[in-house]
C-alpha cells in the first residue's frame, strides 16, 4: 500500500503561520510579561535629568534625539558595553563572520573551487547564510556511549575560553580593553592553556577512537607549540619592562618591535599557526586520515559554537601579534579633526534649529586607533589564511621536531638578541637609549 504525500497548498502554509503566531504572542503574554514585572520589581531604575525612568519618559527619550545622543555616548563607556560591543564579543564575532568570507572565497579563487566563489547573486554570500541555517536546523546527535555532560558542556566552554582570550586584548587607546591587567599577557597563555584541556575532554568524551586520535594530537601538538610561544614575547617583555598589553603596544608609538625583533615575531607567527591548527600544521583534523579529528562526533550547533570559538581564537592570536609586533593601534592620524563647534556644541539640523549635545559619540584619536587596529589585525589574518591555500600537510614528525628543536631554538636567539639590545644601551623600556 503506497501512501500519496499532500499537496502543498498555500491555505494551509498561511493558517499554520497563524496558528504559530497566536500561540507564540498568548505565551508571550501570559508568562513573559510577568516575568519581566518580576523581574523589574527587584531592579532600580536609573535617574536621568532628576526623574526616575518610567515608560512615559522612556518613550520621550526615543522620540528626542538630543537625549538619545548623551545616553548613548554614556552608554559606550559603559563595562557592558565594552563586553557586549565593542572591543568584546560583538566585535570579534563580526570580524570572525568577516574572515570566514574571506577565507572561503580567497580559497576558491586559489584552488578554483565552485562553493562560495560563484555560488549567489551577491559574491557568495548566500552560502554562507545557508550553511548557518544548515547548522541551526541540524539534529544533535549525541552518541550513545558518550559521557554526555561533558560532550554538551566542551563546546560551550570552548566558545567560553575564546571570548576570555578576546576580552585581553587592547583594540584602542583610552581604556578600550575589556580587562585592562598588569599581568595581562601572563592571564593570556593561562587562557590558551585551557584549550588542550578542552580538546582531550571533549575527543575522550565522544568514546570514539577517531576524536581521541584526534585529540591525542592536539594535545602534542599544543604542549610542543605553547613552549615556543612563550619564549617569543620574552623579549618584548625585556624591552618594554612591563607585562601589561596596553602598555606594550604604546611603547611602540615611534617604532615597532618586529623591525628590532624578527626572530620573535617569525617564531610567534609559526607557533600561532600550530596553537590553531592551520594548514600546514592541522595535523588534529587530518580528513583524509581520521575523518575530521576531534570534531568527527559533533553536530548542528555543537559544531557551530565549536567553529565560532575557533574564529573567535584565530581573531584573538592575531589581535595579540598586532599588539606585540605590529605597534597594536599606533598609526599616523588618518580621520580628519572635528570642527570645535560641534565638539561644543553639536550640532544644528532640520528647519527648525536643534542642538544634538554630546556628538560626536567618538572623538578623532578613538577612530585613527580602531582604523589602524582593524587595518593590521585584518592583514595578519590574511596572512594566517594564506598557507591553507598554499602548503601542504606535514608530518606528525617534522610537526613535533620543528616545535621542540628549530623554533625553541630560535626563540633563545630572541632572547638573546633583546638581552644585548637592552645591555648595549640601544633599546629598553624608555625607549631608545
Amino acid at each position: 500500500m503506497s501512501t500519496i504525500a499532500p499537496k502543498f497548498r498555500l491555505s494551509y502554509f498561511i493558517k499554520s503561520i497563524l496558528d504559530n503566531t497566536f500561540w507564540a504572542i498568548t505565551l508571550l503574554t501570559l508568562i513573559g510579561l510577568p516575568f519581566v514585572q518580576v523581574i523589574l520589581f527587584y531592579l532600580e531604575l536609573p535617574v536621568i535629568g532628576g526623574k526616575l525612568l518610567d515608560p512615559y519618559l522612556a518613550l520621550t527619550i526615543l522620540a528626542d534625539p538630543s537625549r538619545q545622543v548623551p545616553l548613548l555616548k554614556s552608554f559606550m563607556q559603559t563595562e557592558f558595553f565594552k563586553i557586549a560591543v565593542f572591543p568584546g564579543f560583538g566585535f570579534a564575532a563580526l570580524l570572525a563572520a568577516g574572515t570566514i568570507f574571506i577565507e572561503r572565497k580567497m580559497l576558491a579563487k586559489l584552488q578554483l573551487r565552485v562553493g562560495p566563489f560563484y555560488c549567489g547573486k551577491i559574491e557568495g554570500l548566500l552560502q554562507l547564510m545557508s550553511d548557518g541555517i544548515k547548522l541551526l536546523s541540524k539534529e544533535i546527535i549525541i552518541p550513545a556511549k558518550a559521557d554526555k555532560p561533558i560532550f554538551w558542556a566542551a563546546p560551550v566552554l570552548f566558545v567560553a575560553t575564546a571570548a576570555a582570550f578576546v576580552s585581553l586584548i587592547p583594540a584602542a587607546g583610552g581604556g578600550w580593553v575589556v580587562a585592562d591587567l598588569d599581568v595581562g599577557l601572563i592571564a593570556v597563555f593561562a587562557i590558551i592553556g585551557f584549550f588542550p584541556v578542552i580538546t582531550v575532554l571533549s575527543s575522550w568524551s565522544a568514546n570514539s577512537k577517531f576524536p581521541f586520535i584526534g585529540g591525542i594530537r592536539a594535545l602534542h601538538q599544543m604542549v610542543s607549540f605553547e613552549i615556543p610561544l612563550i619564549l617569543s614575547v620574552l623579549g618584548v617583555v625585556i624591552l618594554t619592562g612591563t607585562l601589561n598589553l596596553t602598555e606594550i603596544a604604546e611603547s611602540q608609538d615611534t617604532y615597532w618591535w618586529i623591525i628590532f625583533l624578527p626572530i620573535g615575531a617569525i617564531v610567534f607567527f609559526i607557533a600561532m599557526l600550530a596553537e590553531l591548527e592551520r594548514i600546514p600544521f592541522d595535523l588534529p583534523e587530518a580528513e583524509s586520515e581520521i575523518v575530521a579529528g576531534w570534531l568527527t562526533e559533533f553536530s548542528g550547533m555543537m559544531y557551530g559554537l565549536v567553529q565560532l570559538g575557533t574564529y573567535l581564537k584565530l581573531y584573538a592570536f592575531a589581535a595579540l601579534f598586532v599588539v606585540l609586533f605590529l605597534g597594536g593601534w599606533n598609526g599616523p592620524n588618518v580621520w580628519p579633526p572635528f570642527p570645535e563647534e560641534i565638539i561644543e556644541k553639536g550640532i544644528e539640523v532640520g528647519p527648525v534649529t536643534a542642538h544634538f549635545p554630546g556628538l560626536p559619540l567618538l572623538d578623532q584619536q578613538m577612530l585613527n586607533d580602531v582604523l589602524w587596529f582593524v587595518i593590521k589585525v585584518v592583514g595578519v589574518i590574511f596572512f594566517i589564511l594564506l598557507p591553507r591555500g598554499v602548503f601542504p600537510r606535514i608530518r606528525i614528525d617534522m610537526l613535533l621536531h620543528i616545535g621542540w628543536y628549530k623554533l625553541i631554538g630560535l626563540a633563545f636567539v630572541n632572547i638573546f638578541i633583546a638581552l644585548g639590545l637592552l645591555y648595549a644601551g640601544v633599546l629598553g623600556p624608555e625607549g631608545i637609549l
